[in-house]
């Protein structure tokens, strides 16, 4: 199952939060579903319509409450939901909160939940490494996305963020090469070509 998640890897204007003086040293024992499997797709439909409605992951409003509530019940039920974790990690960014309003444990606590669930699932590790580049912890966000497309090389949303990260660093050489394994494995944005043929870096 192919998943794209929207997440624009930009430098985010907002003061991000000093994760490095928040780093949990208890974060719960974790369980709920596999976000990936199947067999959960039904349960997923009944969390998402009373939880993860379109307006909490936008951010406009909750929908059973807080935000930081709403977003908190779906990843306690589906610890390694991609765009949940992203509308954290943005709602934490953009409240300047590392445990926003409503929430159960902070984005770094629901983060390593994620990974401890199932440590094998790529797009955790690329939703955390975005959150961490917009935070201004590059070589920790570089560490994560690595990890991510060495758990499945053949995720194209994983090696365009990978690519957009390089182009962040100036990295082109590296940028250029996940940025062509996304268009092999038909990513649809042009937003990272783009950027490379802008600093004179893209070879077809």
């Amino acid at each position: 199952m192919k998943i794209i998640v929207s997440i624009a890897m930009i430098a985010v204007a907002l003061a991000a939060p000093d994760l490095r003086a928040a780093s949990p040293s208890h974060c719960g024992a974790v369980a709920g579903r596999d976000y990936t499997s199947s067999e959960n797709r039904a349960y997923l439909g009944i969390v998402e319509h009373h939880h993860f409605t379109p307006n909490v992951e936008a951010l406009r409003s909750g929908n059973s409450g807080t935000i930081g509530g709403d977003l908190s019940y779906t990843l306690m039920m589906f610890p390694n939901h991609p765009r949940a974790l992203a509308a954290f990690a943005n709602l934490s960014l953009r409240d300047k909160r590392l445990k926003p309003d409503g929430s159960r444990f902070s984005v770094e606590c629901f983060f390593d939940r994620a990974i401890r669930f199932k440590p094998t699932d790529g797009m955790v590790r690329m939703v955390y490494g975005n959150y961490l580049m917009k935070a201004g912890q590059s070589d920790k966000a570089t560490e994560q996305l690595q990890m991510a497309a060495d758990l499945q090389p053949e995720n194209p949303t994983i090696n365009y963020n990978l690519g957009l990260l390089y182009v962040q660093r100036k990295d082109y050489e590296r940028a250029r090469i996940y940025a062509k394994k996304a268009y092999e494995l038909d990513f649809p944005l042009l937003g990272l070509k783009n950027q490379l043929i802008k600093a004179g870096k893209w070879e077809e």
